[in-house]
């Protein structure tokens, strides 16, 4: 790609109801400024501090736009591990571990701690000034050219306040979320969709709320991983033996979930059950994931199944790949809804209530999932969209400088 001198105009000015004093210089900064002579385009991808979905997801899109052009610097703004980022990305990149939201207190995959999540948000409001300015400062000493969020709130204003563009992805806000728990959270919730109107582009990923705090939406296909590894290797690596139709991955998120009925898989003694769960008892039929290197998507194809709850990241991969889903719903979270709607209409699957999961025999593994409802495929291609624009917009501000 050659020397970039990112040279496109933002302009910087106080931001809304959120009273945060956006630094602006006193003249506008020409393309031939020093501060915007790179050598290589430097992308700044900060990732929203819940689970490790979004981190997958956004890694997915930051691997290939990598893989596309390798001159892009990645700075990988998150809290999740460093481990799981390289499980996704290959090459080198930056991790700066920082968090600027922290999406829903969880005890597990399921259960929310409501009053948690809002003393952490109003923590969160009252010093949003001092987390903005901390990263203003990293993103003028490092030069970055470019923001790509998913999706904390706080993003578009440390974009506004850097004078560069923020970029956003996702199938909903975090407004959106809390602001269907209604009380205190419905100020939260005009707080960050405030914030989200100031973002300057959005992926709207499917699966997705209508996200109407954003005015420039580019409706995306499903983003995500794909296996590393042939089907062949990873049963001789693992011992899998039984057939794909009773190899069953179960798979519930970073978070995991507490009180799995495990033993109601005792009677199912010719299956195997492929588990990242280290809690999970060592029972014959189970095949424990203990090395850190394979992650879930890598299992999918010569799964039969893959049992679940509701997350953009495991619905969006399984469907990438055409493996049907089991899920059990979750309550008093918005974002659900529209997931299982996405898996009924796309994927062949089978929705079970709490009671089911929890309290039942599992004799749902007996049964055939059901057809999608949508005879049309949906898009796929949400990793190279993205990739691709960005890349654009990188090649667009070398254009301009030269």
């Amino acid at each position: 790609m050659g020397t970039i001198a990112w040279g496109i105009g933002h302009r910087a000015s106080g931001i809304g109801n959120n009273s945060f004093p956006i630094p602006q210089s006193p003249v506008p900064i020409p393309m031939t400024h020093p501060q915007f002579n790179m050598e290589r385009p430097i992308l700044y991808i900060a990732i929203t501090n819940h689970g490790f979905g979004h981190a997958t997801r956004t890694a997915s899109v930051a691997a290939t736009i990598q893989k596309l052009c390798p001159e892009v610097l990645l700075i990988m703004v998150t809290s999740a591990p460093r481990w799981l980022l390289e499980c996704y990305i290959e090459g080198d990149f930056i991790h700066r571990p920082r968090a600027f939201d922290l999406g829903v207190v969880q005890a597990d995959s399921l259960t929310m701690d409501k009053a948690a999540t809002l003393e952490k948000l109003l923590e969160i409001k009252k010093n949003q000034n001092s987390l903005i300015a901390s990263e203003v400062n990293f993103i003028r000493q490092n030069r970055v050219n470019l923001i790509l969020a998913d999706i904390p709130f706080l993003a578009s204003l440390i974009g506004k306040a850097a004078n560069i563009p923020c970029w956003m992805m996702s199938n909903f806000g975090w407004d959106f979320i809390y602001r269907d728990w209604g009380g205190e959270f419905e100020q939260i919730a005009d707080w960050i969709s405030d914030c989200y109107s100031y973002s300057d582009r959005l992926f709207r990923l499917p699966f997705h709320e209508p996200m109407q705090a954003f005015s420039n939406i580019t409706d995306v296909g499903l983003s995500g991983g794909s296996p590393h590894y042939p089907a062949d290797e990873l049963r001789s690596t693992w011992g899998i033996t039984a057939p794909i139709e009773k190899t069953i991955l179960l798979t519930f998120g970073g978070l995991g979930l507490q009180q799995i009925p495990y033993e109601n898989l005792r009677q199912f003694p010719d299956w195997q059950f492929i588990v990242f769960d280290k809690s999970a008892p060592d029972l014959p039929n189970f095949v424990k994931i203990t090395d850190k290197k394979y992650r879930p998507v890598d299992f999918m194809s010569i799964c039969g199944r893959v049992v679940s709850k509701p997350g953009f990241g495991t619905f969006a991969e399984a469907t990438r790949l055409g493996v049907p889903i089991v899920s059990v719903t979750r309550e008093e979270f918005a974002e659900a809804a529209f997931l299982l709607e996405g898996i009924t209409n796309y994927n062949q699957h089978q929705i079970l209530t709490p009671t089911e999961f929890f309290a039942g025999n599992w004799d749902f593994l007996n049964q055939p999932a059901q057809q999608p409802k949508q005879s049309q495929p949906i898009a796929k291609d949400g990793n190279e969209v993205i990739a691709k624009a960005v890349i654009e917009y990188f090649h667009k501000a070398e254009e301009l400088n030269n």
